[in-house]
């Protein structure tokens, strides 16, 4: 890679890593609150301290995942998919916890779900490292979409 490519390149990198972090830090406008602290939740249903650590691994494997992807092939279809899920990954925490509607946002989660899937198919297309790591967010997802469902029909 030339200098100016490789430092095109870095600057992409950043704009993936900032829009994957900007999109659902919509939620901090919509803390869990009261509210969430008086839902009935399982006892499998992980301390409040670890959303952080695994959120912020998740979004720094995922703008990577679409990086990878941008270097191989540019824009395109694949990167779409990845916005996609983008939308519903935002969506999620003002339908959880501004709105106090878990059912709703169990509908939000598995959209989510199927478009992880749908970008993950697409991504390994183009890249198998791309695909690979996602796959831990997919697994995340799917724990939460079943914590979700949990707290739904609990509360």
């Amino acid at each position: 890679m030339q200098p100016t490519t490789r430092g095109l390149s870095f600057l992409v990198w950043i704009a993936f890593t900032l829009l994957t972090f900007v999109a659902p830090s919509f939620g901090v406008f919509s803390p869990p609150g009261d509210w969430y602290a008086s839902l009935n939740k399982p006892s499998w249903n992980p301390p409040a301290w670890l959303f952080g650590p695994v959120w912020t691994l998740l979004y720094l494997m995922m703008a990577t995942a679409a990086w990878l992807v941008w270097k191989r092939c540019g824009w395109g279809k694949a990167l779409g998919f990845y916005g996609i899920q983008l939308v519903f990954n935002a969506a999620w925490t003002p339908i959880f916890f501004g709105a106090h509607q878990p059912g709703w946002a169990l509908v939000d989660i598995i959209a989510m779900w199927v478009a992880i899937v749908v970008t993950m198919i697409a991504f390994f297309r183009v890249s198998k490292a791309a695909g690979w790591l996602m796959v831990p967010y997919l697994g995340w997802v799917s724990f939460a979409m079943v914590l979700n469902y949990a707290l739904w029909r609990g509360n």
